[in-house]
């Protein structure tokens, strides 16, 4: 398999506070990292990182041989970078369809594809964000970030604070793009089982370093190893 990412050596942080402190991992194209750790462990400053929105202090990210911390983050939209971030920031003064053909760039990803995903969203094109429920909203972030057709997807804690029947939707969605449309994504999550069976490795932080590396399958079927490492198995 070809790298898709790699990160050597990354501190980074906000202003002159460090949060991650020598962070190293890489992805083969086409495959899903699950980002998991305890809250305040690092995992959204990572995000964050690799999407050009902290301060990095020291290492290298790369993506498919391009020097992605040279990059603003507008730029690193445009070599592959697709970014779902905790606010999802949508546009809320603009419409559902709006919000997806404002960004849209070319490739096999389209509008009309995100709708065929996301029935919801297709029913409510003309209306505004703030008209979305936060499941809706939700969707819409994804599909915002798919029609800019990357490389690699960040999702940043994608089901947090949503209804059951909408989480479940979602992880078809994320399944979906993932194992059948083959995009490497790196997913932040607090229910670490839902991410792991849909995830190819893992990678846990602590206290802004890597802590532990392997398959995801391993992690998924050491529920003694998931409670020593986030405090909790489930």
């Amino acid at each position: 398999m070809t790298e898709l990412l790699k990160v050597e050596g990354l501190s980074a942080g906000y202003g002159e506070a460090v949060v991650l402190n020598n962070v190293s991992l890489s992805l083969e194209e086409g495959k899903t990292l699950a980002l998991l750790g305890r809250n305040g462990t690092g995992k959204t400053t990572l995000i964050n990182t690799l999407a050009g929105a902290t301060r990095q202090h020291a290492g290298s990210i790369s993506l498919s041989g391009i020097e992605l911390h040279k990059l603003p983050s507008h730029e690193r939209a445009a070599v592959g970078i697709g970014w779902v971030p905790q606010e999802r920031n949508i546009f809320k003064s603009l419409t559902v369809d709006e919000n997806l053909t404002a960004v849209q760039r070319p490739g096999a990803w389209t509008p009309e594809r995100v709708y065929t995903m996301f029935p919801r969203l297709a029913e409510r094109k003309s209306n505004l964000g703030t008209q979305l429920s936060g499941g809706e909203q939700q969707m819409l972030a994804v599909g915002r970030a798919l029609v800019l057709n990357p490389k690699l997807l960040l999702l940043d804690e994608p089901l947090e604070g949503l209804a059951p029947i909408i989480v479940e939707e979602l992880l078809r969605a994320i399944r979906r793009i993932t194992r059948e449309e083959g995009l490497s994504a790196i997913i932040v999550e607090q229910h670490p089982q839902a991410i792991l069976a849909i995830s190819d490795s893992a990678v846990v932080l602590d206290r802004g370093t890597v802590v532990h590396s392997g398959t995801a399958q391993e992690l998924r079927e050491q529920p003694e190893v998931l409670d020593r490492l986030l405090g909790v198995s489930r």
